[in-house]
Formats: structure tokens, C-alpha cells, sequence
């Protein structure tokens, strides 16, 4: 048995459903599941435990309505899909949740909204007044003008970046396997996980894709599993049936405690959602530096600049065998620091340097 009572004894809890939990073998929305997921969050709702749900399933919902057989592949049907489903999903959300008197609200954002510090602000307003009013947010994709996310299951990620928002004690990502398997269900001799203490240490075969309605896979997963747990976060991954049994702290699925301490807003946008705008090419010394003393990456062990980018801007640090060594926020604009690049500070004209990335800034990848 293992201890659950960050999840048993949660006040926040943010629950994820995918694609694959909400419909039938031919792709059709299951009102059954949706009834089911709107009395067990509602219950919990009336206990006083603030609940979000991140809900998938917007394109799934129109593939009936559309009269199309299976999930499109081209964006532009895909969007429009979307602009179909999100109203119908949402309806039959509403109604579910009106069944046990409970009010929900629709919010369609981006990863970058929750994490973006001119927006992710008015997000926590929008969900804190919710929250008071006595109504149950329910987030979705903004799929109907998304690029990569809408193909890549990117609510596993949202659902852990908006955990980290509100700052919930616990997330529940529902799929359509009950748990995390050495290799995939299917594969002779896979088991399957009870409890995973960090998610960069595991050896799983995660290449294999769960369903043909959902987008996002077991790897999706794990990387939401790691967002949360680094933001404070205790996550439970199992299938959709055992959603009670999670929340009640039992032992199905798998179980990823929070990690002590909790990682800064800032540095999960960086390490997750962040796009960066130039790479630093490092050489062996600043290598060492960085990974062995913890220091901030000085102009002297820089090598190349690339890209262009502002002072304050994402870039990434690249080591000498061209492999990456983390991100961080520049110290210099991509013209300062080229012109920096090399030089220490004891160099005549240099010396009013200050580091390239300081150590406060900066993530490293392991």
C-alpha cells in the first residue's frame, strides 16, 4: 500500500480526461462516462474541494454530428472539428453537472496563457472568481486555432501547468489504461508500476500510442507527470473507471508523489513550454562548470552564438559534443553576447561583464 493522502486529503485536485475516455469503439461521445465524471467531480465539489477538469474530446464529440468516421488528419478539418465540438461538449457537460446542482464554465486556453506572465495572471483571476462562485471550471484546448498542440495531446501538459496554477494538491490524469507498464500493455511479460519516484529515472517503452480517437500518448502523460510532481504536485495516472477509487487515495493506477519543493512559474515555462530564441554553444570548461559547481554560465565559456535573440529571452545551452545542457534566460542580447563571447572579464574591455545565463535563471536538462 502505498501513501496517498496528498490526493485522499486534497483541497485543490484537477482532473484530466482524454479523448479516448470519453467515446465508444465507433467514436461517438459516451454520455454514460460524461454522467459518470460529472457525479464523481460534483461530489467531490460538495465536499468543498475545488475542482478543474480538463477535458479532451471537442473533436471527438463532432465526428457524429459531421457524419465522420474517424479522427481527421488534416488541421483545417480538425480545427473546424473543433469549432464544432467544443459547444456540444460542453453542453453535455452542463447538463450533466446540472443533474447534482452544479454550475460549470468553460475556459479555452493555451499552455501559453497559464504560463505567459502578461496572461497567466488574468487565467488565475478568471479561475479564483470561479472558484468562489461556487462553479466548476472546465478547460479545454483552444484547438479551433491551435497549430502543434491540437496533434500532439498537448491537455496532458496543459493539465499539469494549470495543477501548478491553481496550485492543487493533486492531479488525475484519466486515460484508457490503468496505469503505467514497463512496455505497453499488450507486450508479453509488461507490468505495471504502482508508484514511479521520478519520472527521469524510469526505462519504459512509451513509443506506442494509446487509441485512434486520442492524440496523446503514455509519453504525453509522463511529461505531465513530471510537470506536476516538479511543480509540487502529487499525480495519479489510471484509467477513467477508477477515477473514484484515485481520488480516495486507493492504490489503483500509478502514483508519482510531489517533489519537496516546488519549481518557480518562471522556470517551468522555461523548461517545458518555452520556445527559445538562440543557442549558446559551450565549451568543455563552462561544461564542467555548469553540471559539477552549479555556477552561472560566464561570456568566457562561450563559443558560438546563434540565433537572435533580447536580453531577458529563452535560449538554450549546448554543450561541446553538441548536446543539450539546459535553458535559461540571456543575460545579453544575441549581439552583445557575441561580442562578449570568449572573453573573460580580466580581458581589457571586458571588464564590466556579467554572466551569459545566471545560475538562478537557468534549468538544467537531467
Amino acid at each position: 500500500m502505498t501513501n496517498r493522502t496528498a490526493v485522499s486529503q486534497a483541497k485543490r485536485v484537477v482532473v484530466k480526461v482524454g479523448s479516448s475516455s470519453l467515446t465508444l469503439p465507433d467514436g461517438h461521445l459516451d454520455h454514460e462516462r460524461i454522467a459518470r465524471l460529472a457525479e464523481a467531480l460534483s461530489a467531490l465539489h460538495g465536499r468543498g474541494v475545488r475542482v478543474v477538469l480538463v477535458t479532451s474530446g471537442a473533436i471527438a464529440a463532432a465526428l457524429a454530428p459531421l457524419g465522420l468516421r474517424r479522427r481527421p488528419r488534416d488541421l483545417e478539418t480538425q480545427q473546424a472539428a473543433a469549432a464544432v465540438g467544443m459547444g456540444l461538449l460542453i453542453r453535455h457537460y452542463s447538463d450533466a453537472f446540472a443533474e447534482h446542482g452544479v454550475k460549470v464554465a468553460q475556459l479555452l486556453l493555451t499552455v501559453e496563457d497559464v504560463l505567459r506572465p502578461k496572461t497567466y495572471r488574468n487565467a488565475l483571476n478568471t479561475i479564483s472568481r470561479l472558484f468562489r462562485l461556487d462553479v466548476v471550471p472546465i478547460i479545454n484546448e483552444n484547438d479551433t486555432v491551435a497549430t502543434h498542440e491540437i496533434r500532439f495531446g498537448d491537455n496532458d501538459r496543459l493539465a499539469a501547468l494549470v495543477a501548478h496554477l491553481v496550485r492543487a494538491d493533486a492531479l488525475v490524469l484519466l486515460s484508457d489504461v490503468d496505469g503505467l507498464y514497463t512496455a505497453h500493455p499488450d507486450t508479453p511479460g509488461a507490468e505495471k508500476l504502482a508508484v514511479v519516484e521520478d519520472v527521469a529515472e524510469l526505462k519504459v517503452d512509451t513509443s506506442r500510442l494509446g487509441s485512434r480517437v486520442g492524440t496523446g500518448g503514455m509519453q504525453t502523460k509522463l511529461q505531465a507527470a513530471d510537470i506536476a510532481t516538479q511543480a509540487g504536485v502529487s499525480v495519479v495516472l489510471g484509467h477513467a473507471n477508477d477515477l473514484e477509487r484515485a481520488l480516495a487515495g486507493e492504490d489503483v493506477g500509478t502514483y508519482f508523489p510531489a517533489r519537496k519543493k516546488r519549481r518557480p512559474r518562471r522556470l517551468l515555462w522555461l523548461a517545458f513550454a518555452a520556445e527559445p530564441r538562440g543557442w549558446l554553444h559551450v565549451d568543455a570548461g563552462a561544461r564542467r562548470a555548469l553540471l559539477d559547481t552549479k555556477a552561472s554560465l560566464l561570456p568566457a565559456g562561450v563559443r558560438e552564438v546563434k540565433g537572435t535573440f533580447a536580453e531577458g529571452e529563452p535560449v538554450e545551452i549546448i554543450g561541446p559534443d553538441n548536446e543539450p545542457l539546459g535553458r535559461g534566460f540571456a543575460g545579453y542580447s544575441s549581439a552583445e553576447l557575441a561580442s562578449e563571447a570568449g572573453h573573460s572579464s580580466n580581458e581589457a574591455g571586458h571588464t564590466n561583464q556579467r554572466p551569459a545565463v545566471h545560475r538562478d535563471v537557468m534549468i538544467l536538462t537531467d
